[in-house]
């Protein structure tokens, strides 16, 4: 017995697909299967398995299960929550060695996948080929595993809710926050966290549904935060909260409605994290702001640069015993206090901590932030065949010219005017270029560098080559 994965599933720190088109039952029992085995190989005999609010999750639920138990493992179901809910099973758990969640994360609601961890590591990469190859091969272990059903969901909001630790709740009780689950998989653990919290709480679209009735679940994109914008102005609140559609990723206004973004968040999190432990390392992803990578040596720690995605973060976090790392895509990771995996509730409590110890309020921390000109992320399809090829050929030129420039995910040019970042998705047959400066004509040579580089490689934006 064999399986074969569509290609296009198997990304780099995932498993990800259209239901029905090129993901369904049978992915997921191979999945499963394959899984299971290298678990049991490894030493491993227990995973724990949650599934987000999308529509087709309870479906896809089901069949990992039966492929982890058809290998010889034992399950622990979690039933619906949010990923970091998966992950605080796997890493509170004595008993288990694995978790699997089956979420799309902040994909169309039609989309749906999993995300691995094992050993209290991220699977990703090789791991998830290997998973590939094993089912091509039908090179499962075959067993009978057992199946129990174990509620986490309480001791989990109580674990979030211990991020305001040593904060008197005098100081806290001041604090007025307008909070968005967007359909999601945080609503019913914003509901309890919430009313658990000091403060004053205002909470829209906590019913999960897999429809996502209100808005798409993703915080990252502005126009998914104009209702939280509007509570926020409507009831004169400190700030605003937003998760997507599993709960790893953090979306944040300001009372004055003003989007602070990932990199920006990670900032306000260093600063506070700093005051108590100085000196320590900071990671943050190669599309973040030059002002972040300042901030944090201004305020008496060391800036880390390092790969996009959230696996290569907690990896690395995990490497070297960072205390805290963050992306600029709205992963923030705390090991200081916490388990060191992307939790977005947690990091929402965290900020109502941090507000309140460095004495600014939200919006006066996002107030004093130096206001850097920079690209979205400009993103341009290129032939899988092409797009690593072509940031080898860029990354020649640069070293054959002297340029200032890192390479660590891509290349990230430095130049007086600012820097600018080409690099290759590892999960898309795309290009991604971001630019950031402190004047508007800045960036405009700063874009044009990248223009160029792409043409010296028979490329240009928005071009299929």
């Amino acid at each position: 017995m064999s399986h074969r994965f569509d290609p296009t599933i198997l990304r780099e720190y995932d498993i990800r697909g259209v239901v029905g088109r090129d993901l369904g039952p049978a992915d997921a029992r191979a999945i499963g299967r394959g899984f299971a085995t290298i678990l049991r190989r490894g030493g491993g005999r227990k995973v724990a398995v949650g599934y987000d609010g999308r529509l087709s999750s309870p479906m896809l639920e089901a069949a990992l299960v039966e492929g982890l138990t058809a290998s010889g493992v034992d399950v622990v179901r979690i039933g619906l929550g949010a990923t970091p809910m998966l992950y605080y099973a796997e890493a509170s758990a004595e008993d288990v060695q694995g978790g699997i969640q089956i979420t799309g994360s902040h994909n169309p609601a039609d989309h749906n996948g999993f995300k691995m961890v094992m050993g209290g590591s991220p699977f990703f990469g090789a791991d998830i080929l290997r998973l590939g190859a094993m089912a091509a091969a039908g090179e499962w272990d075959e067993g009978t595993g057992r199946v129990e059903v174990r509620d986490v969901f309480e001791p989990y909001v109580s674990r979030i809710a211990e991020g305001i630790a040593g904060i008197a709740t005098t100081d806290l009780r001041g604090l007025r926050i307008g909070w968005d689950a967007g359909n999601g998989a945080a609503g019913p653990a914003l509901e309890m966290l919430t009313s658990r919290l000091p403060g004053e709480h205002h909470l829209l679209f906590t019913q999960v549904d897999g429809n996502f009735p209100n808005h798409h679940p993703d915080p990252t994109e502005e126009s998914n935060l104009a209702d939280l914008k509007a509570l926020v102005a409507a009831k004169n609140l400190d700030f605003g909260v937003a998760f997507d559609g599993d709960a790893d990723r953090i979306g944040v206004v300001d009372g004055l409605g003003r989007v602070i973004w990932g990199d920006q968040l990670l900032g306000i999190f260093a600063e506070d994290l700093l005051q108590r432990m100085p000196g320590a390392t900071v990671i943050a992803d190669v599309k973040a702001s030059g002002a972040l990578f300042g901030a944090i040596a201004r305020h008496g720690g060391k800036p880390l640069m390092w790969k996009s995605g959230h696996s290569h973060m907690k990896s690395k976090m995990k490497e070297i015993g960072a205390p805290l790392a963050g992306e600029t895509s709205a992963h923030v990771f705390f090991a200081d206090d916490f388990y060191g995996f992307d939790d977005a509730l947690y990091a929402a409590v965290r900020l109502m901590a941090a507000t309140v110890r460095l004495g600014r309020s939200v919006t006066a921390l996002r107030g004093a932030m130096p206001e850097m000109l920079n690209t979205p992320e400009l993103r341009f399809q290129v032939d899988e065949s092409r797009k690593f090829a072509a940031i080898a050929e860029v990354r020649e030129r640069l070293a054959g010219a002297g340029a200032q420039f890192v390479d660590i995910d891509g290349v990230r040019v430095t130049t007086p005017d600012g820097w600018w970042l080409l690099r290759a998705s590892n999960t898309q047959d795309v290009l991604v270029a971001r630019a950031e400066s402190d004047t508007a004509a800045g960036l405009t040579r700063l874009i044009a560098e990248v223009d160029a580089q792409l043409a010296a490689s028979g490329l240009r934006r928005g071009f299929t080559g």
